[in-house]
């Protein structure tokens, strides 16, 4: 299995995230510890080129922030004051999730220990989101030829907004996000299908609405790409979610997209998304699950 892994110690963070930031670190060394993965699966990427990053992004805005010529308005918008270690930790996801596809073209399933940043714009960034790693990997597996119809799916409890907006005008991608209607962001893009759950949803209905639309949609698609937004603030321990999952419900989620990505021999890149829950150990249990699934469905 392939992991691309950027450590986050000493990474600059704003006072009130570095706890969830931890999640960074601690669970690869808690996959490593259960013998679930093994050192020789963990990467280290090298930085993503301006080049690739323009598949997505506006050059102007990726020179304002390589030069750190952003506004203090754009900083708030983003909440991250800026850097340039913090740039080069950017570059390095981004890349992360660009390799973990050219992995799971070969071997069937890639994993970026990041990523997920889908509140980012074109031109702008959101909700600690600098650049968009799916997007950008998405349109260039693309653009490469490597792939021809590019699905998806983003469960994480917020929209995938930035996603959606610069996708929009692609037909050969596909957009699903399934989110707490209520939730962040107030305004809402409009993927290709969105699905908003209401507040306190739990495990029954979620997982109604999930294989209700979700199957439908990418059976219609027939993908021959899967990108995973696999955050696990849709948990009923999280403190910003307002959702009501239980672990084992988070499980099924990914274990859904595991085994139609495998039984249908689809390429599978995932990217870790959110997690905010009171307890590390929870946000660690709930990530680590999907990378148990992969273990057992893949290798």
């Amino acid at each position: 299995m392939y992991i691309s892994w950027h450590p986050c110690y000493n990474h600059p963070v704003p006072e009130g995230h570095r706890f969830p930031m931890l999640k960074y670190d601690l669970l690869p060394e808690q996959l490593l510890y259960e013998g679930t993965i093994t050192e020789s699966m963990l990467h280290y990427p090298q930085e993503i080129s301006n080049e690739t990053l323009e598949l997505a992004h506006d050059s102007n805005y990726i020179q304002k922030l390589n030069k750190g010529t952003i506004t203090e308005q754009e900083k708030r918008r983003v909440g991250f004051e800026w850097s340039e270690a913090l740039i080069r930790r950017e570059e390095r996801i981004m890349q992360g999730t660009l390799d973990a596809a050219f992995y799971a073209l070969d071997n069937g399933v890639g994993f970026n220990i990041a990523g997920g940043t889908h509140h980012a714009f074109r031109d702008r960034g959101e909700g600690f989101c600098l650049y968009n790693d799916q997007a950008i990997a998405a349109l260039y597996l693309l653009h490469s030829g490597k792939a021809r119809r590019i699905f998806i799916v983003d469960l994480d409890v917020h929209q995938g907004n930035g996603t959606a907006a610069i996708l929009k005008e692609e037909p050969r991608i596909f957009t699903f996000s399934m989110h707490g209607g209520n939730n962040y962001p107030l305004l809402k893009e409009q993927s290709d299908l969105d699905i908003p759950l209401p507040d306190k949803c739990q495990d029954v209905h979620y997982h109604q609405l999930l294989d209700t639309h979700f199957y439908t949609a990418i059976e219609s698609f027939q993908p021959d790409f899967l990108f995973y937004q696999s955050g696990v603030d849709v948990l009923a321990t999280d403190k910003l979610g307002k959702l009501s999952l239980s672990f084992s419900g988070c499980k099924a989620r990914d274990e859904k997209i595991i085994q139609w990505a495998h039984r249908n021999k689809v390429p599978l890149a995932v990217s870790m998304g959110g997690g905010y829950s009171t307890r590390i150990q929870d946000i660690i249990q709930a990530h680590a699950e999907i990378y148990r699934l992969a273990m057992y469905y893949y290798f």
